[in-house]
Order: structure tokens, then sequence, then C-alpha cells
């Protein structure tokens, strides 16, 4: 582990934060505007995502610094425009209405999935086009970032389905208000130290790969960029069990158009029984 090696992590290190802070508070921003607007946000956006996977393929035969951070951005550029197309309501799922009262087990869970289905293929999708591009290339920053922000938003969505204490409903634009029937309030669940504990190690090892003196430059970067974005989202998951408010971090984004207010009419409000 060298002196340049250490201030190259933590300029990669700030730049995954901002990048992270800014392109989530940008999605929300487009969000909370008036619904009129979501059509010129999807069109900008999937222009953006069109041209971000070209240069994923160009940048996947560079091995050099530049084209680890290229790769970072494009990928995260692809992921704001799924997120755009759930959070406006254009690709979420069959079901489009809250959970009924009382409903437990399958029945509750297959209703849930079916909520964030077309959301959820998608995203398999458009990283399987990632996966395709960059097959057998030496710089595999796009797939590894990708794949981050997939796993780590599905077990995100998988402990708001089991119980958290902070359910960030805030985030939530009023037409996806039924989707809170499908949260639940808690301060634990049992599958919580689990992706927690693994994205922890994964992180560790990204970062230990990084420091290693026979990884190339440009690999060792985009580890480190990965690194830093899992280490983030290992962050937002305990921003999910701990007594804080999450939202404050992108209060400037939040507008109208978000949920602020109780679940919708025929749907249980969060419960807030304990583990």
């Amino acid at each position: 582990m060298t002196l340049d090696w250490l201030n190259d992590i933590r300029i990669a290190v700030v730049f995954a934060i901002v990048v992270w802070w800014a392109s989530t508070g940008l999605v929300l921003l487009l969000d909370g505007l008036p619904r009129g607007t979501f059509r010129w946000s999807l069109v900008a956006s999937s222009a953006l995502a069109v041209a971000a996977l070209f240069a994923l393929s160009h940048t996947a035969q560079q091995t050099t610094v530049a084209g680890a951070y290229c790769a970072f951005t494009c990928a995260l550029l692809v992921w704001g425009w799924h997120e755009l197309t759930f959070l406006t309501g254009w690709i979420t799922g069959p079901r489009r209405e809250a959970s009924p009262p009382g409903l437990t087990g399958w029945v509750r869970f297959s209703q849930a999935a079916q909520a964030v289905l077309w959301h959820e293929v998608g995203l398999l999708m458009v990283f399987g086009a990632i996966v395709a591009i960059t097959w057998g290339a030496p710089n595999q920053t796009g797939a590894w970032t990708f794949a981050v922000l997939w796993v780590m938003r599905l077990s995100a969505k998988l402990n708001l389905y089991f119980g958290v204490r902070n359910l960030s409903e805030e985030f939530l634009p009023a037409h996806l208000r039924y989707l809170q029937s499908f949260f639940r309030r808690r301060r634990m669940n049992w599958f919580f130290p689990f992706p927690v504990a693994a994205a922890t190690f994964v992180t560790i090892w990204l970062f230990h790969w990084s420091a290693d003196p026979a990884t190339p430059d440009g690999p060792s970067m985009g580890a480190a960029l990965a690194g830093s974005l899992l280490a983030l989202a290992v962050i937002e998951h305990w921003m999910l069990v701990l007594p804080i408010n999450p939202s404050a971090l992108w209060r400037w984004a939040l507008r109208e158009g978000h949920a602020a207010g109780p679940a919708p009419s025929g749907s249980p409000a969060p419960s807030r029984s304990q583990p």
C-alpha cells in the first residue's frame, strides 16, 4: 500500500459519495415535479442511458483509471434511468393497488412481488445487457457497479417488507403510495444481519484487492469505486434501523409530489409490532 494509492482511494471515495448523493437527489427532484414533466424527464434520461451503454461498451477494453471512472459513472446513469422509470410509475408491476388489511404469509409476499415485478424484470434485463457488452473485457467496473446497486436495492426492498424502523415513506411519490401497504415498521427483522454482514465482507475484500500491488491501475480503481458504493449501501441499510432520519440527506430534493401522510384508504397503516 503506497501513499499514492491512499490518495487515489480518498478521491474515489469522495467521488462515489458525491455522485451517489447528487444522482439520488436529482431522481427525487425530477420525480417531485408535476406529472406533465415526466415524459420529458424519461426521454432525456433514456437518451442518457443509451449513450451510457455505448460508453460502457467503449470503455470495457480500457484498463486505465479514467476508464474505471467512466464505466462507474455510466452504470450510475443507467441505474438512475431505471429508478426514474419506477418512481414515475412507468415501469412498476401488474399490481397497482394497496394490499388488503390482514394479509400474511405467501399471499402478502406474492402481492408485494407483483407490485414491483416489471421493475425487477427490467433490472435483470439491463444487467444482462451490461454483462453482455462487457463480457470478457478487462474493465468490469460498470458490471460491478450495477450489480452492487441491484443486489443492495433488492435487499433494501426485502428489509422494508420484513420490517424496519425507518420506512422513508417520504421518498414515495403520491402515485406510488399504495406500496406503503407492503411495508412493516419494526426495530429489526431476522433478514437484516445477513445482507449487511455479506456486503461488509465484500467491501473489505474489494478494498483489499484494490490495494494489492499486483492489481493493475484500472481494475484497482474500479474495485475501489465499487467498494465505496457498497460501503454506502451498507450505511444506507443501517439507516433503516437506527433512530435517525435518513431523508434529511435529500430534503432539498423532496417536493410536494412525494408521499406525506397515511397509507392509502383501504390499506393498513404500517405495523408497529416488534420482532
